[in-house]
């Protein structure tokens, strides 16, 4: 008897599952998130140029100048169209059905298992345009350190950004010997005025996190191959965010509330009307073949606020 699923998720579960999905994205801990974007959205900050604090007197008298400043957040419409051969997913599934021990979870279904090994997909692409995406195109969108001009926080496309150099040169990526003052000349760039922000982080990805734990090690700064307790990962003070899609060729250093994230989660719709955000359909009741055919709908993209108030090491 051939294996069979009829299933269809649209409504409500559509949406929480690309919300779980694009929750994947490590990073999205470290932005500020901004949802049910349809279009674009609006990014203001004000900042007060001239202090509007003056000597007292008994007339009015106008002091101080306030600029508003504004970016424009575009999300992208981002598909999966994907035919899978169930037979490619089945045998692993069917491991975890029969996997051993009395306190093991109950398994999922087969239909969760292929919801889940495309939440994997969609969080992974997700997080590597979060910080590496190119283009508003294929799939991808504008991320933070895009190579080239392309990043939000690169000099071509922001010249406000505050940029310093790795030790190594441009481009060269840390190693143990010099991870502490490739984040060192980041930290001596940043602006005076961010320093002691509560929500001021720096970004590095597992790698160069990994650097930096060997690097303080050896210097008898922690005791890395017997970690006990939960570990704050800080440096001089200023918290450090371990991200998976930055490049190894950079580290950030900015506040949370400076970098954007923005997605349309409340998809229940679809996008212009093209009906829910995922389906999941079993092809064996209309073509007589043994695919399963994915079909997710979503919106991602990034922005910077104040780009005067991040730094790249890049």
């Amino acid at each position: 008897m051939a294996f069979t699923s009829v299933s269809n998720y649209a409504g409500k579960a559509a949406g929480f599952y690309i919300s779980a999905a694009l929750k994947q994205a490590v990073s999205l801990d470290y932005l500020t998130m901004i949802e049910n974007v349809k279009f674009k959205s609006s990014i203001q900050k004000m900042d007060a140029t001239v202090s509007p604090i003056a000597a007292a007197t008994c007339d009015f008298t106008g002091a101080g100048t306030l600029a508003l400043t504004e970016k424009v957040l575009t999300p992208v419409n981002n598909q999966i169209n994907l035919d899978l051969c169930k037979a490619t997913l089945l045998s692993s599934w069917e491991a975890l059905q029969m996997r051993a021990g009395a306190g093991a979870p109950p398994p999922a279904s087969f239909d969760d298992y292929v919801i889940s090994y495309m939440g994997n997909i969609i969080g992974e692409a997700t997080e590597n345009s979060i910080w590496a995406g190119a283009a508003d195109a294929a799939g991808d969108f504008i991320g933070f350190t895009g190579a080239g001009a392309a990043g939000w926080l690169r000099a071509g496309n922001d010249a406000t950004v505050v940029q310093a150099v790795l030790t190594g040169g441009a481009g060269v990526a840390p190693v143990v010997g010099t991870i502490i003052a490739d984040i060192q000349a980041g930290l001596d760039a940043v602006p005076s005025a961010v320093i002691g922000k509560d929500d001021l982080y720096i970004y590095l990805n597992q790698k160069n996190y990994q650097l930096y734990i060997q690097a303080i090690s050896a210097l008898g700064y922690l005791n890395a191959y017997n970690m006990q307790g939960e570990y704050v990962p800080m440096f001089n003070g200023i918290k450090v965010a371990v991200v998976n899609g930055l490049q190894n060729a950079a580290i950030v250093i900015a506040e949370k509330s400076n970098l954007f994230f923005g997605t349309d989660l409340l998809s229940d719709i679809g996008t212009a009307g093209t009906g829910p955000s995922i389906k999941l359909m079993d092809m064996s009741q209309l073509d007589g073949s043994d695919n399963m055919r994915m079909v997710a709908r979503y919106s991602a993209g990034t922005q910077v606020g104040v780009g005067a108030d991040c730094v790249l090491v890049s």
